[in-house]
């Protein structure tokens, strides 16, 4: 289960994932939200990285992750507790203006990730924004002990096809961690109807 990794693992996770630039994602992001006072939830925060960006635009934030040995790392990062929850498990209504879930959901299952984005749907506010991404492909697969559910932007609106979101946009990245570059990202950005 990926959680063992990242309780294994949490020291050079948090060090190799920490200071990554995240800028261009963040800025489409932050355009598409409807309110600069609401708050926003960081599913699988890992580092604290973005949860803390976040944090010092003066949003309020909600960070949550699975693995309680990352959390404590995140918590001390941004200041605040990380609450120690498994996504799939989310079960709040209309609290959140945006969902920033940064290559957490591609740990699930398909049927896992719809379910928990059908989650993520309830707890955003009207017009609130999820951001998702994905390791890009076709295949699945498992490495290290995490499982990765991949996704090409025509797998992914097909996988959410019928639910009550706006798309705004998909957007291919390399890896932004040093000696990564050649890995591929798909980041989606969704909007609550």
């Amino acid at each position: 289960m990926s959680v063992e990794f990242y309780n294994n693992n949490a020291e050079e996770f948090f060090n190799n994932t920490v200071n990554a630039d995240m800028s261009a994602a963040y800025s489409l992001f932050e355009e598409n939200l409807s309110d600069i006072d609401g708050e926003i939830l960081d599913l699988g925060c890992g580092s604290g990285r973005d949860a803390k960006h976040f944090i010092d635009k003066g949003y309020k934030v909600t960070a949550l992750d699975l693995s309680p040995v990352l959390a404590a790392k995140a918590s001390k990062y941004i200041g605040q507790q990380v609450i120690i929850e498994d996504m799939k498990d989310l079960d709040y209504i209309d609290k959140f203006i945006g969902i920033w879930a940064c290559a957490s959901l591609l740990h699930l299952t398909e049927d896992e990730v719809l379910e928990t984005i059908k989650r993520c749907h309830k707890a955003l506010k009207k017009d609130g924004v999820l951001y998702a991404s994905f390791k890009y492909g076709e295949n699945s697969y498992e490495k290290d002990g995490r499982s990765f559910t991949c996704f090409t932007r025509d797998k992914f609106l097909n996988l959410i096809e019928g639910l009550d979101f706006y798309y705004r946009a998909t957007f291919e990245t390399g890896d932004v961690r040093p000696g990564r570059e050649n890995e591929k990202w798909l980041n989606v950005i969704l909007k609550k109807g």
